[in-house]
């Protein structure tokens, strides 16, 4: 009797998760990449919530999270990255709303005019061009410490000519300070949540000198920070003008002395990211000393054969990487430089290829645990994207036929670097901050190499010559290569058609754009190219984006409408970080001043029309049903219209006004920031009433 064959039947569900199944199991070898991915999922969550999660929802995303790695390793039929990977996404929540409230310092809840003492613990210049003081050990005036908060930041103004304070010492003076402004437009840039993470609980400005009221404490942060601003004077001493504040910057991290056009013309010729202490200077420091230790323990035969000279020049290079970080500041972005840098010379340690993807993916998963903020700002977007880009690149590259004779190469490399790294920052570039640099990559051409062939070395050779006063030789190498730099930004920023203006994206847009990026990079198999269909959506959502037709201020004195000429202004002065922001955001060029010369106080949307009006002149105006009027004056007892003024403006923020399907459509910055821990002192209030009760749940129960 013969057998008969039938073909096994296969149910509905089973011809979608056998494929899924198989390209998961195509990953394996590479679900460590995946997990920064995941975690940044998390985090990016807990950003976008409208309202703060309470105790009970981060407790279930922890218990959510162990729940789902049990699973990951109970798993069977290849389910088990699935798992895993949403087990890191809570991981990500989880951590993101720990940090938040383990950063939770006391904030200003209110404009405060008076004395303001404390420690300077950082100094800086502001976006107006003006020295910006950080101070801690705060002491406000009838305030008690319960309530004051723990870091402040006061801008000096009209003191120029006036000597710094002393790093480290107590100073006091009378301030204007209050809570962080909300964005200028809803959807823009949260500041209170920046500062938040870094404990400034009120941010203002003084027209009166900062006094000395007591010397530097001794104490380890007071001592690197005194340090660091001293080695800022001998740059500038030793290398006067733009040369030496470039120097402070890019060695210890003090802008505090830069010029604003020079920072302008660095940025507009797309050699900006010179200035920040990242994964650029880092890796040119520690790769000098990396390659000159390994260089003379060549020349020294007993140890050359007795030692692995590649093993002790990784530690002598991760050790000057530390001493670096100190010594600038430790921003986060040095910081997160420093943990790449680790990383690759930690391979080295122990015998591992140092850059591969697997290198990046354990920098960022420790950055993400560390700071999870660090996802939203666009240091750390920028830097993995410009890294991660590289790594691929070149790794694709290996092997493969050398291009040119061998004394071009390192031109070559540099080209190829600049250009790859150029167009993985390019989208983020333009999204964060509105220029395109359309001869960037010469720029960087022409300055780059100098800057890891002769700054940074010369900067290593300074420090070593310096205890026998011949610092000034490397210095005077320094200048030059620096003096070089600052011309090519200038004389590139200046060409006709150097800078390009863009509008700034949805919100929706920069996530969309870098889960397509990071899926057409570490996803293996054909379905890598469905990123690309995501990239392509971020870009036709960014392309008819339309940018709203009235916008006004949170202060009610700025309102600005959309023209075919650009944005009109109410007025030509006030609220200019408002205005410049809004024009920025545009793809404007223009300034406050040429964009209120067409000017007026009446702004009509459908069938409504806006009138702003600055101070008194408000109480004398005429208004019709179908009108609001909006003033930056309180009125009591308005008969007439709808009023919007500080107080209602308080409870909304920014405002966009456009119109759809002939309605009028109103759009806050508190809809698109909500209620969260950072920005709104009832949230705070909620969160430190469940921290009581629970505190109060676990002393019962002992």
């Amino acid at each position: 009797m013969e057998a008969v064959l039938t073909r096994p039947r296969i149910r509905p569900w089973q011809a979608v998760t056998v494929p899924l199944v198989a390209a998961l199991q195509r990953q394996r070898g590479q679900l460590l990449h995946f997990v920064p991915v995941c975690m940044a999922v998390g985090i990016g969550v807990f950003f976008a919530l409208p309202t703060e999660p309470g105790f009970w929802v981060l407790s279930g995303a922890t218990l959510g999270g162990l729940i789902l790695i049990v699973f990951a390793v109970l798993a069977r039929h290849g389910w088990g990255p699935v798992w895993g990977a949403l087990a890191c996404v809570a991981l990500g929540f989880v951590l993101a709303g720990a940090r938040a409230h383990w950063v939770a310092t006391p904030v200003l809840e209110y404009r405060y005019y008076g004395s303001v003492e404390g420690r300077v613990v950082g100094i800086d210049r502001s976006s107006s061009d003006k020295v910006r003081l950080t101070l801690d050990r705060v002491r406000l005036e009838r305030m008690i410490p319960a309530r004051t908060p723990d870091r402040v930041r006061v801008t000096l103004h009209g003191q120029d000519e006036i000597p710094l304070p002393i790093p480290g010492a107590t100073v006091v003076m009378a301030a204007h300070i209050g809570p962080a402004p909300g964005p200028a437009e809803p959807g823009g840039f949260e500041f209170a949540r920046h500062i938040w993470f870094k404990n400034i609980g009120a941010v203002g400005y003084t027209r009166t000198p900062a006094l000395v009221f007591a010397a530097p404490e001794p104490g380890i942060g007071v001592v690197v920070f005194r340090l660091r601003m001293a080695i800022s004077q001998r740059l500038q001493a030793a290398m006067p003008g733009d040369t030496g504040a470039v120097a402070a910057a890019i060695v210890v991290g003090d802008r505090s002395a830069m010029r604003l056009d020079v920072v302008e013309a660095l940025r507009q010729s797309n050699l900006a990211h010179l200035l920040a202490i990242s994964g650029l200077h880092m890796g040119l420091l520690t790769g000098f000393v990396f390659g000159a230790v390994r260089s003379g323990l060549a020349l020294i035969p007993f140890l050359a054969l007795r030692m692995s000279s590649k093993k002790l020049a990784a530690g002598a290079a991760l050790g000057a990487g530390a001493v670096y970080l100190a010594l600038s500041g430790g921003s986060v972005a040095t910081e997160r430089a420093f943990v790449m840098v680790a990383v690759a010379l930690g391979a080295v340690l122990f015998d591992r290829r140092a850059l591969t993807l697997r290198a990046v993916a354990v920098a960022a998963i420790i950055v993400l645990a560390l700071q999870p903020e660090a996802l939203m700002s666009p240091g750390f977007q920028m830097s993995f994207a410009a890294t991660t880009a590289l790594v691929v690149a070149f790794r694709r590259l290996a092997g493969r036929a050398r291009i040119g004779p061998t004394w071009t190469r390192p031109a070559v490399s540099v080209f190829l670097s600049s250009l790859i790294a150029g167009c993985a920052t390019a989208p983020l570039a333009a999204a964060h901050f509105n220029i395109v640099s359309h001869f960037g990559l010469i720029a960087n051409l022409v300055t780059v190499p100098l800057m890891g062939a002769l700054i940074m070395p010369a900067a290593v050779v300074a420090a070593l010559l310096w205890p026998l006063g011949l610092s000034w030789v490397p210095f005077l190498v320094m200048d030059k290569g620096l003096a070089w730099i600052i011309a090519v930004a200038q004389t590139v920023s200046d060409w006709p058609g150097a800078v390009g203006r863009v509008q700034a994206p949805p919100p929706e847009v920069l996530p969309i754009l870098a889960m397509g990026a990071v899926f057409v990079v570490i996803w293996q198999g054909r379905e890598r190219w469905l990123g690309a269909v995501l990239c392509l959506i971020a870009g036709v959502l960014w392309v008819n984006h339309e940018r709203p037709p009235l916008l006004i201020a949170s202060s009610g004195g700025l309102a600005g409408m959309l023209t075919d000429s650009g944005r009109v202004l109410n007025t030509a002065r006030g609220d200019g970080f408002a205005a410049r922001v809004w024009l920025e955001n545009d793809g404007d060029a223009s300034v406050q001043e040429e964009a209120a010369r067409h000017g007026g106080q009446a702004f009509e949307i459908g069938d409504t029309r806006f009138i702003v009006v600055r101070g008194v002149a408000a109480r004398d105006v005429t208004c019709g049903k179908d009108d609001v009027l909006v003033t930056n004056i309180a009125l009591d007892h308005w008969p007439g219209c709808p009023l919007w003024d500080p107080e209602h403006l308080r409870q909304t923020g920014a405002i966009a006004v456009q119109e759809r399907a002939g309605a009028l459509h109103i759009t806050t910055a508190r809809s698109h920031t909500g209620r969260r821990i950072w920005n709104d002192p009832q949230a705070r209030k909620e969160k430190a009433a469940q921290a009581a009760r629970l505190w109060a749940l676990i002393a019962g129960s002992n």
